[in-house]
């Protein structure tokens, strides 16, 4: 593989974005479901290749660097989102000392049992796409790619599961 050395001075940079801005921007968005994240995740995006422009070396097209960063920023925030609301979900278990947080303890891992069984029991393919999906926090498109089959046939496999889960999990619902 060839590697490719860009010079990016300002105006090379300003073509760079008005080129690429759009997909990158797509690629966020696209994962994330929310504009706001996805235009600031475009932005350190760029930034990042504006301030490391000087030892930046890249060993594939520019739009293919830009992409992959752009997956690789998702990910990142898809993790630290999960981890924020891991440690919430801590700190509102050592703050909770009364017997309502107890009873909401035992409410929570009873439901928390139940919907671990029923996941279980569905089908291993069906299984597989909900636990990528809602667990690891992955999106269709990822999963799609993991499995090998189609983001059609991922939809299916969550809206199955999700009416299975509603379907037994009427005594939570109300």
């Amino acid at each position: 593989m060839q590697l490719q050395t860009i010079r990016i001075d300002e105006i090379t940079f300003k073509e760079l974005y008005q080129l690429h801005w759009e997909r990158v921007f797509a690629v966020c968005y696209n994962n994330l479901q929310d504009v706001e994240v996805a235009k600031g995740m475009v932005q350190e995006i760029f930034k990042s290749l504006w301030e490391r422009r000087q030892e930046l070396e890249i060993t594939v097209s520019v739009e293919r660097y830009l992409l992959r960063a752009a997956k690789l920023k998702v990910f990142e925030h898809l993790r630290n989102t999960k981890v924020r609301r891991e440690h919430i979900q801590h700190i509102r278990m050592l703050e909770c000392g009364s017997a309502h947080c107890t009873e909401n303890d035992v409410m929570y891992n009873s439901l928390k049992e139940k919907v671990s069984g029923l996941v279980d029991t569905l089908p291993n393919q069906c299984r597989k796409v909900f636990k990528l999906s809602r667990e690891q926090g992955l999106s269709n498109r990822e999963i799609s790619q993991s499995l090998l089959i189609s983001e059609r046939a991922v939809e299916y496999h969550i809206t199955r599961a999700l009416s299975t889960l509603k379907a037994n999990l009427t005594e939570y619902l109300a």
